[in-house]
């Protein structure tokens, strides 16, 4: 009997690709899924799945870790293996440089990465984020984008909220070159609240008018104040018509993001139905405080990258908004990569809770519906073709978690810990390695690579 390296016994296997679910084992060599079977196999490291669920490994569409060690080791203890960085806009420009430090330094789960539209625009010298760039600027960030997508950008993220002077023939010609590499193009909308349905149906615009495939960034985020079921109207049309249209949501009904930018400016309260009490800080001198007018003014001012927390949705509106077969799973998590004891709890409380609360608690989706909506439809988007999946050859991207523990434990700055970790998911493996084991996080244990996307031409065949 040969022996593999790292052996799964005894599991309730996910195939969110078959659509099936049946007990077997895995075997593991190499990093890659080296056997599915009931037979008896033995490893050199052995796990006991006890009859608990065994899924592909967590692929977090939306998130800013970029690189950030802390933020990471959150993410794979809620079973994420694989992050895509560069998200509303901004991130990273130099990727090659990006790639290869994190290669050489190694880091705990797999990371991909977007190109920021504003990221481009301040190397073009677009610093006002309320002016529209010159068609010689449009041109250069061209240029730009081409750049990137040759060292590896997974795709193209717009944050039309965080530089709402951009044009839309602006937009539409950088989602044209992503359209011609067959590049995905996520948009935080230009507004949110009920200006946002407006926002949706420019986003619906870009993919009829350049044929890219695009993505809607954390819906619950942008139309979660009271008008999500009219925003899922406007994408649902779209996506029945045809269109190459998909959306990500987390589980949460109140965002984070810099004090300092636009989100925050005045008249977003007015905007919200909320007050300055309804704001958290997260991060800074402030961390786990109430705003009041006095903090707000002063944070605006003095301390514009700390990171604030808006109750700003509504709880329902989480629920509905992941529904539909075309939304998948995302945290938006590390925002303003937030040390110890900082931060949102989505930071590493998402994809536990997405299995708590609406697969056992609420029985809102089926457990293989829940998995394929954090695995198989993101590699899907992403083009992830050895990910999201349980089949011979693909990377041993793994998570073996109980549905009937599994529980978010992290709670809001003031009034929890943002970073406890959750319970339930026993354990993680990256590219064959186990990176947590018995919910433990196993700090030395280093196996996630960068992920550099191909540069192909689209192509209908």
């Amino acid at each position: 009997m040969s022996e593999f390296d790292l052996v799964i016994k005894n599991g309730t296997l996910v195939d969110p690709e078959r659509n099936q679910m049946t007990v077997g084992h895995i075997g593991i060599n190499g990093g890659k899924i080296a056997a599915i079977t009931r037979d008896e196999i033995q490893g050199k490291k052995e796990i006991d799945a006890a009859l608990n669920i065994v899924s592909p490994g967590f692929i977090d569409i939306h998130a800013h870790i970029d690189g950030y060690l802390y933020s990471a080791q959150c993410a794979v203890l809620q079973g994420i293996t694989t992050s895509v960085g560069g998200n509303c806009g901004f991130g990273v420009f130099n990727l090659d440089r990006f790639f290869d430090e994190l290669g050489s330094r190694k880091f705990p789960l797999n990371q991909a990465m977007m190109i920021g539209h504003s990221t481009l625009r301040q190397e073009v010298g677009v610093t006002n984020p309320y002016e529209a760039a010159s068609k010689e600027q449009v041109k250069k960030m061209i240029s730009l984008l081409e750049i990137a997508f040759a060292q590896g950008a997974i795709g193209l993220s717009f944050g039309l909220e965080y530089s709402p002077g951009t044009s839309f023939d602006e937009v539409l010609a950088l989602s044209q070159i992503a359209a011609k590499y067959d590049k995905l193009v996520a948009v935080h909308t230009r507004t949110d609240s009920w200006a946002g349905i407006g926002a949706v149906k420019e986003v619906v615009r870009i993919t009829e008018l350049t044929g890219a495939r695009v993505q809607v960034s954390h819906l619950v985020y942008q139309v979660g104040m009271g008008m999500m079921t009219e925003a899922l109207e406007v994408l649902n049309e779209a996506v029945e018509k045809g269109l190459n249209l998909s959306a990500d949501s987390g589980m949460y009904h109140a965002f984070g993001t810099f004090i300092g930018s636009t989100v925050y400016n005045e008249g977003c309260l007015e905007k919200w139905g909320c007050d300055y009490s309804n704001l958290f800080v997260a991060t800074g001198k402030y961390a786990g405080q109430r705003c009041n007018r006095e903090i707000y003014d002063e944070l605006r001012a003095n301390y514009k990258d700390d990171v604030v927390v808006a109750f700003a949705c509504k709880e329902a509106e989480v629920y509905e908004a992941l529904l539909p077969k075309y939304v998948m799973v995302s945290t938006d998590g590390a925002v303003g990569s937030p040390k110890p004891g900082t931060g949102h709890p989505q930071d590493v409380g998402t994809y536990p809770r997405f299995f708590q609360k609406m697969v056992r608690e609420q029985g809102r989706i089926s457990l293989l519906e829940a998995v394929r909506k954090c695995t198989l439809l993101p590699a899907h988007r992403l083009g992830l073709h050895n990910k999201g999946r349980l089949k011979l050859g693909c990377d041993a991207d793994i998570v073996v978690f109980d549905l009937n523990r599994i529980t978010d434990r992290s709670n809001y700055p003031g009034t929890g810990q943002p970073d406890t970790p959750p319970e339930g998911i026993d354990y993680v493996i990256v590219n064959g390695e186990v990176v947590v084991e018995s919910e433990k996080l196993q700090v030395n244990i280093l196996p996630g690579k960068p992920i550099r996307d191909e540069l192909e031409f689209w192509s209908w065949f």
